[in-house]
This record gives structure tokens, C-alpha cells and sequence, in this order.
């Protein structure tokens, strides 16, 4: 994709619609600085910001229309920014409702999550786990960001790819919390109705205060850094960890759900 010429288009569009950064920022829930940085290119535009720009200014699908990519990508394109915000990220904190973490996943595992239904087949569902594990050199670099994950014992229980792969990705999260800079907590069953049952999310702080969010759903995830989506999530967070079992409670309960020593 050529960046400039999108930036062009963008800021075309945006002139003639008469919306102002801040006010395009207002429209999609996006920062203004993050509006401004990608019309001075400091930061690169993502379909998703591209979407819902052009839902905002009614260009009729021009931005994304200029940003697609080929169908050969391995990872979904709302996706592709994500990445490059894990590594640079000093901290990240996961809440999953239903599944292991991506970055926690063993491949046999992922493996059964993107074959599940039969909506990905063949190539695809092999980039797509590629991509996922490539992901998780993340984990084990040499100056490795804060993992908090907290997964809710559903997660622990649902026999993704049958009992043998399930009981081999429970010993998978037994080797993560022996890493330094990985915790993990589960939030037991037991908690009932809780804060975040629409769905998990992933917090991103990276340097210099900045956050990111990561949501996602059935249809196509997003990364957002508009402050009162990130206040709120921040809160859910909170209320999570402190409904969670401890680290070592947690430990004890993937122990006594697993089939092998």
C-alpha cells in the first residue's frame, strides 16, 4: 500500500466531509493524536482505522478499498498493527472467557481452535497458526514484557481437540508461570456472573504511558485507544484480578484438572 497516497485520500475526505481531526478522532473513537499521527505519518493507518473512517466521512468503503490486502495474508487484517504494539509493550494484561491465550497456546491446540468448525481449511489454517506461533517468541526474548493473564476455569475445562491435547496444553500453562515475567490467575467458576462476560480483551502499555486495547468477537476484533473504552476496560480489569484465584491457588487448580503428572 502506498502510505501517502492513503493519507492523501484521507485527509481529501476528510476536508470534504468539513470534519477536523479532533472531530474525526470524536466520530470513531480514536485519540486525536492518534489522528494525527497517522495523517503525519508517524504512525501507519490499519483497516480498521480505515473502516471506520470511512463510515465516519460516508466515502463509501474508498479508504479500506485502498488498504485491502490480498487474501494470502496470515493474519486477519485488523490484526496485522497488533504485533508490532506486543513488542513494544512493557506490560500486557489478557482476560480470556472462553480459550487459552494466544501467546499460552500449545500448536496442537491452536490448531483445533482454527479447524473448528470447518471455516478455515487447508493453507489457511496452517498461516494462521504459523502466525500464532511466531507470536509467542514474544514470551521468550531477552527483555520480555509483564504477561498477566487471567482465564476463567471454563477455559481449563473445554476439551478443545480432545483430552490428550487438552491435558498437554494444561502442563503448556504449568511451564508459562515458570517464566519471570508471566503470571497467571484463573477465575474460578465458583465467581458467577462477573464484569467481563461479553468477551475477553487484551491492555497493552507501552512506553511512555501510551495504552492500547485489544478487543475481539465472532465477527473481526479492534484495537482502540480511545481513553474512555480504555477506563472502562481498566476497571474490568481490576475487578477481574481481584475475583481471581491467586497464582499459586491457580497453579494447584491446573494441576488437579490434568490427567498425567
Amino acid at each position: 500500500m502506498n502510505v501517502e497516497m492513503w493519507v492523501r485520500a484521507l485527509k481529501a475526505a476528510r476536508a470534504g466531509a468539513d470534519v477536523s481531526q479532533e472531530g474525526l478522532a470524536a466520530l470513531i473513537k480514536w485519540s486525536p493524536s492518534t489522528v494525527a499521527a497517522i495523517e503525519t505519518g508517524r504512525r501507519r493507518p490499519t483497516m480498521e482505522f480505515a473502516v471506520a473512517a470511512d463510515q465516519a466521512l460516508t466515502t463509501g468503503g474508498l479508504l479500506a478499498g485502498l488498504m485491502k490486502e490480498s487474501d494470502g495474508r496470515s493474519e486477519p487484517s485488523w490484526f496485522e498493527s497488533w504485533p508490532g504494539h506486543e513488542e513494544r509493550a512493557v506490560r500486557l494484561c489478557h482476560f480470556e472467557p472462553c480459550l487459552i491465550p494466544g501467546l499460552l497456546q500449545t500448536e496442537e491446540y491452536a490448531r483445533a481452535v482454527f479447524s473448528a468448525g470447518g471455516l478455515y481449511r487447508g493453507d489457511r489454517v496452517e498461516r494462521l497458526l504459523s502466525f500464532r506461533m511466531s507470536r509467542q517468541r514474544l514470551l521468550h526474548r531477552d527483555d520480555p514484557p509483564e504477561s498477566v493473564f487471567v482465564i476463567d476455569e471454563s477455559a481449563l475445562r473445554r476439551p478443545v481437540g480432545g483430552p490428550a491435547v487438552m491435558d498437554r496444553q494444561l502442563s503448556r500453562l504449568l511451564d508459562a508461570v515458570e517464566l519471570p515475567q508471566v503470571r497467571l490467575h484463573v477465575l474460578p467458576l465458583e465467581v458467577g456472573a462477573h464484569v467481563s462476560m461479553g468477551g475477553g480483551f487484551v491492555l497493552a502499555e507501552l512506553p511512555g504511558n501510551d495504552r492500547l486495547l485489544c478487543l475481539d468477537n465472532a465477527a473481526r476484533g479492534q484495537i482502540a485507544d480511545y481513553p474512555e473504552w480504555i477506563g472502562l476496560v481498566q476497571r474490568k480489569w481490576e475487578h477481574l484480578l481481584g475475583e481471581a484465584l491467586s497464582e499459586s491457588a491457580s497453579v494447584e487448580l491446573i494441576k488437579k484438572l490434568k490427567v498425567t503428572p
